[in-house]
């Protein structure tokens, strides 16, 4: 990652806003690297992305004090109604996955992570089942087995909670985790936890959805990435991708066709995250270029 700083922004709309930021900025020094933002008329809300280098014309990550930025940017903040998160672009988030049986997610996340394309840490794999054991092993990421019942499924996840507190985690992916989690664990990490859904929400919500799209006779097959909210595969939707597909095949072959799917908008979701990228309001998304 470049030696920089992201700035978020969410507010009312109102004339001026772009150019109160970037001027701020300006005269401070900073080279803005990229810009992006957005618009929703409908309900007057403005969002804004910006990314800044801190090694330019002499400053640096010592030199362009982020604390004095603040506390100028702060005023400006409440006066315009802003919500904002101010972030270096080389910190490196420590991420936690999540998984069941199926591996593809996971061993796709991993091999993305190993090869640098992810920005983060990964402290550990936390599963109800001990099928991903090894790949952790290989990864030498930290393993956590906590099965999980009906009757031990509170139990499970005060476990899961102190385990995501020791070491200290900022996002949790589940990559296939197969269980539901609950309001009170949701709510420990708002807008802070992925999962994959194979399907193209809203449709064929649930445990089964390439089996209801076989018996629907659909022609395309999807996958989505999105945030967990307590109302189960309803929370904003990140990304979203598609396949098509004809009466010859049968549900084996959705299964294989949508793990593709799977994989591709999960690890763009995590990716996007990571980056900074991503907005939520309502339950929506705003996904920055």
């Amino acid at each position: 990652m470049k030696d920089s700083a992201v700035l978020l922004i969410d507010c009312p709309d109102r004339k001026g806003l772009v150019a109160r930021v970037s001027t701020m900025l300006y005269e401070r020094g900073a080279n803005i690297l990229h810009a992006d933002q957005h618009q929703d008329h409908e309900l007057g809300l403005f969002f804004m992305r910006v990314e800044w280098a801190l090694a330019d014309g002499g400053t640096s990550s010592q030199g362009f004090d982020l604390e004095a930025f603040k506390a100028e940017f702060s005023p400006l903040a409440r006066e315009l109604g802003m919500r904002w998160k101010l972030t270096l672009g080389d910190r490196r988030p420590r991420m936690a996955l999540f998984c069941s049986q199926y591996l593809h997610c996971m061993a796709d996340l991993l091999h993305r992570w190993r090869s640098g394309e992810l920005h983060c840490e990964i402290p550990v794999i936390v599963s109800n089942h001990r099928a991903v054991e090894n790949l952790a092993a290989f990864y030498g990421i930290p393993f956590e087995y906590i099965p999980v019942t009906a009757a031990t499924r509170a139990e499970a996840e005060r476990r899961q909670l102190e385990v995501l507190a020791r070491h200290e985690i900022e996002l949790v992916v589940l990559a296939r985790y197969m269980q539901i989690l609950s309001p009170s664990f949701v709510a420990s990490y708002p807008a802070a936890i992925i999962n994959v859904h194979h399907s193209f929400l809203p449709a064929f919500t649930g445990a089964k959805p390439y089996q209801a799209a076989h018996a629907r006779g659909v022609k395309l097959i999807g996958a989505t990435s999105h945030y967990v909210t307590e109302i189960l595969d309803d929370g904003p939707i990140i990304e979203q991708d598609v396949a098509r597909i004809s009466h010859r095949d049968q549900v084996e072959d959705l299964v294989e066709r949508g793990r593709d799917l799977e994989r591709i908008v999960l690890s763009r979701a995590v990716r996007w995250h990571l980056d900074r990228r991503i907005l939520c309001y309502g339950n929506k998304t705003v996904v920055f270029d």
